[in-house]
């Protein structure tokens, strides 16, 4: 819905949403691979940096922007949406998260995580036996 509003609002916000996930995308390619060749490749450092820093950075902004009201809301649906977006998607799954456990949802948060780290693993595998198909 923010997005939709964005974009009726101003054409060149779909733009800017872009060129901060294309900002995105490349920070977390270049932070993953220099965190993982500096620590080995005994766990996936790369990976869990990229998603414990974007989970810090996603909740730096959404404060920011929302309690401090230091930034607007264009320039908060860009840089969550378009650089926090492209960098981690972990980060709004955290986020989410956080939210039914900050209104005392514990049920939907724990669905939340079993639900989505064991869908998406099996997931994964249906993906990769199906390609095993063609």
């Amino acid at each position: 819905e923010e997005i939709i509003t964005l974009m009726v609002d101003n054409l060149n916000g779909i733009l800017m949403i872009g060129l901060a996930g294309a900002a995105g995308t490349l920070a977390r390619f270049w932070l993953s691979r220099l965190v993982q060749e500096w620590a080995g490749t005994a766990f996936p450092w790369g990976t869990f940096a990229v998603n414990i820093i974007g989970s810090f950075l996603f909740g730096l902004v959404w404060s920011l922007a929302t309690e401090r009201r230091l930034l607007d809301e264009r320039t908060r649906i860009i840089i969550l949406t378009g650089f926090m977006g492209a960098f981690t998607t972990f980060s709004t799954f955290a986020f989410e998260t956080m939210l039914y456990l900050r209104d005392s949802q514990w049920g939907l948060a724990l669905v939340n995580i079993l639900a989505q780290v064991i869908v998406g693993v099996l997931a994964l595998f249906v993906g990769m036996a199906a390609a095993r198909l063609f």
